[in-house]
């Protein structure tokens, strides 16, 4: 077997800090351009607890904001209290929720949700998430039944601040056109290079506004990189690691 020269070794080791380093300025610039482009994003819980905010999430997945959104007033209405929603029959939890899409999927995860919050903590509370690490409150909440890495990820940012970047279809999309996130990555292996590519204090800002530029001029289907705040970064809008834009659909 060769042994490898240690100063190749080191070599090799220096190119991939000054990489990093560069890719971490990177998103620093982006952030700054979309901040000018979409505004900046005050940090702040959106709901009054954390088992709220991740029935919310959860129905979230595979919909769109308003539907959720509708979801979610639907089901509180009918069921104020979890312990309500607990003791009801999964076809009153379904009909309340039908708006959001998978109704009878999502009705049986809340169910048993709620059964597990029950049983580990006594009471329908996840409060004592708070208390926990951040990658122990994670690994708790991706051991629950219809809970991803995304879906954990989202409620740990936007309920307790804790530093994780989650990753849906528009950050992946964009991360992989602006070259933060390698093209090969998958869902798992693109959180763990967010996570560690974002600074802490702009994850917040940076998660929403990468979402919505995906939304609005990234998109998966003919993005408009003509109109693009970000075109002087992306390697795609110029032609290089990727196929997009005006140019694009000529061909």
């Amino acid at each position: 077997m060769l042994v490898r020269d240690l100063g190749e070794e080191e070599r090799e080791e220096g190119h991939v800090a000054r990489a990093n380093r560069a890719r971490r300025e990177c998103a620093r610039r982006v952030d700054a351009s979309l901040r000018r482009c979409y505004g900046d994003r005050p940090w702040g819980p959106r709901f009054g607890g954390l088992l709220d905010g991740l029935v919310h999430t959860i129905l979230s997945q595979n919909t769109s904001d308003a539907n959720s959104h509708l979801a979610f007033r639907r089901l509180k209405e009918r069921f104020p209290r979890w312990e309500d929603a607990a003791m009801a029959e999964s076809g009153g939890i379904e009909e309340a929720i039908r708006p959001g899409g998978i109704s009878r999927v999502k009705a049986a995860r809340i169910t048993e949700l709620l059964e597990r919050v029950r049983r580990d903590f006594g009471s329908y509370c996840l409060a004592p998430l708070a208390e926990m690490e951040p990658r122990a409150a994670l690994a708790y909440l991706m051991d629950i039944p219809g809970v991803g890495r995304k879906t954990a990820a989202v409620l740990l940012l936007f309920q307790l601040g804790h530093p994780l970047f989650p990753v849906d279809t528009h950050v992946l999309r964009v991360g992989k056109r602006l070259g933060l996130i390698p093209g090969r990555a998958g869902p798992a292996g693109a959180h763990e290079v967010m996570d560690a590519l974002v600074p802490d204090d702009i994850k917040y800002r940076l998660h929403l506004n990468m979402v919505e530029h995906g939304r609005k001029v990234c998109r998966a289907r003919r993005p408009r990189c003509g109109e693009c705040c970000l075109r002087c970064l992306c390697p795609s809008a110029q032609g290089h690691g990727g196929v997009a834009g005006e140019d694009a659909e000529k061909r």
